[in-house]
């Protein structure tokens, strides 16, 4: 069942975060200061609504990096019933989809939490200031349509930010699969 994102209200500072890496070393919402904006993806390996755009989400951050776009994006599922969740199989989507950008595991869903994030995928666009500019949508492609995974919608809000402007309203909810919560986690 697909699962819509929360909508937080615009202007939310960006929670903090430290967490592993897939593939090694931690990496921290510090690790991003200066980047005029930066863009925070709820993602999965086995979701088929990511795997339907993971290929242009590549595309796309390694697009705007030029730009001043810093990306990271976090797994939050649980990989005990969700194996092809883990480090291992998020670096071979990394490698599939051409992410070049850091991959974190959240295995404590805390972060998930925090940000409240709802569904992969669940992206949350931040300005210099790390506030909430946008969230919503990467753009209408889904797995049942032939809409391109062109990232139009994202890619308009992200142009806004890097430009120092507001991204009107309204935002489109994204819309995937659930997180896997664990069921001491799950949001209530």
């Amino acid at each position: 069942m697909a699962i819509a994102s929360f909508m937080v209200p615009l202007g939310t500072p960006a929670p903090g975060f430290t967490l592993p890496s897939a593939d090694g070393g931690t990496v921290s919402l510090e690790d991003f200061t200066g980047a005029p904006a930066l863009l925070v993806v709820f993602l999965s390996n086995h979701c088929p609504y990511v795997r339907r755009i993971e290929r242009a989400i590549g595309v796309f951050t390694a697009e705007h990096a030029a730009l001043g776009l810093a990306t990271v994006a976090i797994c939050s599922n649980d990989t005990e019933r969700y194996p092809d969740d883990d480090a291992a199989h998020l670096r071979e989507q990394a490698a599939r989809a051409g992410f070049d950008f850091p991959y974190l595991v959240d295995g404590s869903q805390q972060v998930a939490l925090a940000y409240k994030a709802a569904c992969t995928p669940d992206f949350f666009l931040y300005d210099a200031g790390r506030r909430l500019a946008y969230r919503g949508e990467f753009d209408g492609a889904r797995p049942s349509n032939d809409v391109p995974a062109d990232g139009a919608r994202l890619r308009a809000a992200t142009e806004l930010v890097l430009a120092g402007k507001a991204v009107p309203e309204p935002h489109v909810p994204s819309l995937g699969c659930g997180i896997k919560w664990r069921p001491e986690n799950t949001p209530g």
